[in-house]
């Protein structure tokens, strides 16, 4: 192995090593704690409202 090549790998170990860290404390610290998905309550879209606002734009956007 060559000296550029044993650098870049005892980088990656470092960076590793610095990524991992953080992750491990975090599994000792809430090993039970559950992630909560949170859903905004925003009704699903029904497409353009047919409004006075709507209709003065489209006839504006016309060619």
């Amino acid at each position: 192995m060559d000296h550029q090549e044993q650098e870049n790998s005892r980088r990656r170990f470092l960076r590793l090593a610095a990524a991992a860290a953080p992750a491990a404390v975090a599994m000792a610290v809430a090993p039970n704690a559950t992630a909560e998905v949170i859903k905004p309550n925003v009704p699903k879209s029904r497409g353009l409202r047919d409004t006075e606002h709507t209709r003065k734009y489209l006839e504006s956007a016309r060619f």
